[in-house]
C-alpha cells in the first residue's frame, strides 16, 4: 500500500514537472472585485444608482466622456510637493469627490483613456481615504472598451449637485515611505518584494537596489483591457511577486504604479503599498543606493489570455 501511495505521488509530481504547471498560491482576499468589463458597467448604471467617474484630463473630458459621468482628473487628487504627482491631503479629496455628487455611501465606477492608470490611481486615493472597495469598481479598458460595448457619449462642461464627502484618516498602511524602501535595501527581507514598473528604458537608467520589474503594461491586454485574476495568479509569482509577501510598488511618480496595485488587489493580493515618492523622489537623493537591473519578468507558467 505504501509503495502504492509512493507511485502515485511520484506519477503526480512528473505531470507536474511535465505540464510546468506548478500549484497554485493560495491569496488571502477575495478575487474580481476591483475591476468590471464594460458590459458589466453599463448594465450596473441601467440597474443601479451609481456615481461615474471620467478620470480624463479636463479638455480630453470635454471632447469626449460617457454621457451622464462627472471629471476627476489627476490634478484633482493630487499635489506637486515635495515631489510631482503625490498624493492629495484629506481636504482636497473631500472637494474633488463631494463637488463632483460622491458621498462616503456613493458607488462610483471609474474608467480612462490612458491605459487604466489614471482610474486605478483615483480608485487607490479613495481607498487611501476609507472608501469601500465594495462601492467602487474600475472599468477594464476604459473609454474604448466603453465605446466598443455600446456607451453613449457626450462632449461639452457637465452641471452636477455638489455633496457632502468625509474622507476617513489617511491609511499609512497603504503607503511606502523612503526610509521604508531604504531599509529593505540594506536589510532584505524575504518577506518583501519591491516592484518596478517602469518601462524597460527607463529601468535600464536605474533601478532600486532588489527591485523586480514588471511593467504596469503587462497587466493589459492587447486591447487595453486588464488581464483576468488567473492569469495575474500566475504571472506575477513566476516573477517572484508573491501574494504572502508584502508588495511596495513604484514607478516614476507612482501613477502606473497604482494599475498595478488594484491588478494585484484584484487578483486576491492583500499586502500592498504604494511609494509615493517613488522613483523621482529615490533618484534625486544623491545618498540612496541605486542599482542596473538583471533579467527580464518570466511568462506565466500556464498562460490564459482570457
Amino acid at each position: 500500500m505504501k509503495k502504492t501511495a509512493k507511485i502515485l505521488f511520484l506519477l503526480l509530481v512528473f505531470a507536474i514537472v511535465l505540464t510546468g504547471c506548478e500549484a497554485d498560491i493560495s491569496v488571502p482576499g477575495e478575487v474580481g472585485q476591483d475591476i468590471i468589463t464594460a458590459d458589466e458597467a453599463l448594465k450596473v448604471m441601467e440597474e443601479e444608482e451609481v456615481v461615474v467617474v471620467d478620470a480624463q484630463k479636463s479638455g480630453d473630458f470635454e471632447d469626449q466622456h460617457l454621457d451622464g459621468a462627472v471629471n476627476i482628473a489627476r490634478n484633482d487628487i493630487t499635489t506637486f510637493g515635495p515631489y510631482p504627482n503625490m498624493l492629495a491631503d484629506a481636504s482636497k479629496i473631500e472637494s474633488s469627490l463631494g463637488d463632483n455628487g460622491i458621498t462616503n455611501q456613493s458607488k462610483v465606477l471609474i474608467y480612462d483613456n490612458n491605459n487604466n492608470m489614471d482610474a486605478a490611481r483615483l480608485w487607490w486615493t479613495m481607498l487611501v481615504y476609507g472608501h469601500s472597495t465594495d462601492n467602487m469598481k474600475v472599468i477594464s479598458g476604459g473609454l474604448n472598451a466603453l465605446e466598443e460595448a455600446g456607451a453613449t457619449f457626450t462632449s461639452g462642461e457637465y452641471e452636477v449637485e455638489a455633496l457632502e464627502y468625509k474622507a476617513d484618516e489617511k491609511n499609512e498602511d497603504l503607503i511606502a515611505t523612503k526610509d521604508e524602501i531604504l531599509a529593505q535595501v540594506n536589510n532584505p527581507s524575504d518577506d518583501v518584494a519591491i516592484l518596478d514598473v517602469r518601462t524597460a528604458d527607463e529601468v535600464s537608467e536605474g533601478i532600486i537596489p532588489g527591485a523586480i520589474h514588471i511593467n504596469y503594461v503587462d497587466n493589459n491586454k492587447d486591447n487595453g483591457e486588464f488581464y483576468p485574476p488567473s492569469y495575474i495568479q500566475r504571472y506575477y509569482p513566476d516573477n517572484d511577486i508573491t501574494p504572502d509577501k508584502e508588495v511596495i510598488m513604484y514607478c516614476q511618480t507612482s501613477i502606473r504604479a497604482a494599475q498595478s496595485y488594484i491588478a494585484l488587489h484584484n487578483a486576491g493580493y492583500r499586502d500592498l503599498k504604494l511609494y509615493d515618492g517613488a522613483w523621482i523622489e529615490w533618484s534625486s537623493d544623491s545618498s540612496t543606493p541605486k542599482a542596473m537591473p538583471t533579467g527580464a519578468p518570466a511568462e506565466p507558467s500556464a498562460q490564459d489570455g482570457s
